[in-house]
């Protein structure tokens, strides 16, 4: 790719034009050229089934076909394969993500269709967030839609400014990986709970000066106090790195998504944190496209579950 980064949306059309070289593409990063079954196991005893399309596999152990869909976020799918792989270059490459209107103007779906392609990709985006380690910056934000700009009779009125909102609590890696996710409050127990689950013991944390965080045991602690215009304490305390994952996430939701629900909360601050992880800018775009292919093959949701 002559030193670039990244490949344009041209190139990427070359490289899939169709469903077939899509197909072989996926076929190659899933199994590597040799069919498993991926209802059995089975890696030995498959042939091609006669009569059908190509893609077409019979495992003679179980006596189940399958494809390369089969188990995965294409399961089911109408969509050629060739617009799902352009669809999970869109999302590995829109800094601010992707909506379900643009997308479908870009594959050629309708918005329904994108829609749902989003959501699959978004539950793939959340599979195996792993346990961070170091210096992790922790700090929490606010999302939603502002009360002032909801109908007279929608509002709460209660007064405050983060009433209405979802919160969602942030963990970032000093110069590695993060994790998002919608928590139901901010108090001790919810907050400890959280790093307790997602950063390793004994590992260094670095918040503000709320007070859920105090009395934290079995990690180095240090807060920062943003109240008094402190932004980087001593010892280079701060959690600037996750504030800038806030920062991403917040022109997403207001410039690109403009409304996020609760309910899908998590699988939107999923997809960023992929962006900032495996999607990293810096890498080839092959490299984030074949990390985001590499997790749809490990999850499988339906439009019901997805809009239950």
């Amino acid at each position: 790719m002559n030193g670039r980064v990244a490949i344009s949306t041209f190139e990427l059309f070359g490289l899939f034009p169709n469903a077939e070289s899509a197909r072989i593409y996926l076929e190659g990063l899933r199994w590597g050229g040799t069919p498993v079954c991926p209802l059995c196991g089975c890696g030995g005893n498959i042939s091609e089934r006669q009569g059908r399309r190509a893609g077409y596999y019979r495992c003679w152990d179980c006596g189940e076909e399958f494809t390369v869909r089969t188990g995965t976020i294409f399961g089911r799918s109408k969509v050629p394969l060739h617009q799902w792989v352009h669809a999970m270059y869109l999302v590995v490459t829109a800094r601010k993500g992707v909506s379900s209107l643009q997308l479908s103007k870009e594959i050629g779906v309708t918005q329904k269709s994108a829609w749902f392609m989003l959501g699959r990709l978004r539950e793939a985006c959340a599979e195996d967030d792993g346990v961070l380690a170091g210096i992790v910056g922790v700090d929490e934000t606010y999302i939603d839609g502002k009360e002032r700009s909801k109908h007279e009779h929608e509002k709460l009125n209660q007064g405050r400014r983060t009433v209405g909102k979802q919160v969602v609590m942030g963990l970032r890696e000093r110069g590695g990986k993060a994790i998002a996710k919608p928590v139901p409050n901010t108090n001790k127990y919810t907050l400890q709970g959280e790093i307790k689950a997602h950063v390793a013991v004994g590992s260094a944390i670095h918040t503000d000066e709320h007070v859920s965080y105090k009395g934290l045991s079995g990690y180095e602690h240090r807060a920062v106090n943003h109240s008094a215009g402190e932004y980087v304490g001593p010892g280079d305390i701060h959690v600037n790195g996750q504030e800038s994952v806030w920062a991403v996430l917040n022109r997403s939701v207001r410039g690109t998504w403009h409304h996020v629900s609760r309910k899908h909360l998590g699988r939107y601050a999923s997809e960023c944190t992929f962006r900032l992880n495996d999607g990293n800018a810096r890498m080839h775009t092959l490299d984030p496209l074949t990390a985001i292919v590499a997790k749809a093959f490990k999850v499988r949701i339906t439009y019901q579950e997805l809009t239950a």
